[in-house]
């Protein structure tokens, strides 16, 4: 293997992750703004949720929330079927995160997160998906293809489901005049 073999490698993963993050400018729509708007209006905490890789990056995007004044966190979709729903209240708003739209252990829990009665806004790939059509408000943050040649490991998708992420929390950090100074404090 080359060295100029590995930097064509990693400039068409960069391209492809590029490629994706573009795509999403599209999608900054009014969806876009009522996801905005409900999180603005929320009395409690954004809960966030995700499982696999979409878990890994709900925990970063629920981490950038709270460091930028929207006060969130992550709750695990296995764990809460197990007691950690009791954590999410009827002033609270969801983000559900899913590629595929159809993940089991949020579906399983998407009942009871219904029957609080809080927006739910589902970031999916797949908007016609379950967890899409249940959602008040989906962000589609599908991608046209992965960097993963073999299509199987998460890349574009993750790199569009956290762009989305750090889009919400960066439009509410304007809205809200968030400070330098609070971001100490935060």
């Amino acid at each position: 293997m080359t060295d100029a073999t590995f930097k064509k490698l990693g400039l068409a993963v960069l391209d492809t992750e590029a490629a994706a993050i573009e795509a999403l400018k599209t999608r900054i729509d009014d969806d876009f703004v009522l996801a905005c708007r409900h999180m603005l209006a929320c009395e409690g905490r954004v809960v966030v949720i995700g499982m696999g890789k979409s878990g890994h990056i709900g925990s970063k995007i629920a981490a950038t929330l709270a460091s930028t004044g929207t006060p969130a966190f992550f709750v695990h979709p296995g764990e809460a079927s197990h007691g950690d729903l009791g954590m999410i209240t009827a002033k609270d708003v969801v983000i559900a995160l899913s590629n595929s739209g159809s993940t089991g252990e949020i579906l399983t829990i998407l009942p009871i997160i219904k029957r609080l009665n809080v927006p739910l806004i589902a970031l999916t790939g797949n908007p016609d998906s379950p967890l899409a059509q249940a959602a008040n408000v989906n962000l589609d943050v599908s991608v046209e293809k992965e960097a993963c040649p073999l299509d199987l490991a998460p890349t574009a998708s993750t790199t569009a489901a956290l762009a989305m992420g750090d889009a919400l929390a960066i439009s509410l950090l304007e809205v809200r005049g968030f400070t330098a100074d609070d971001f100490a404090r935060s």
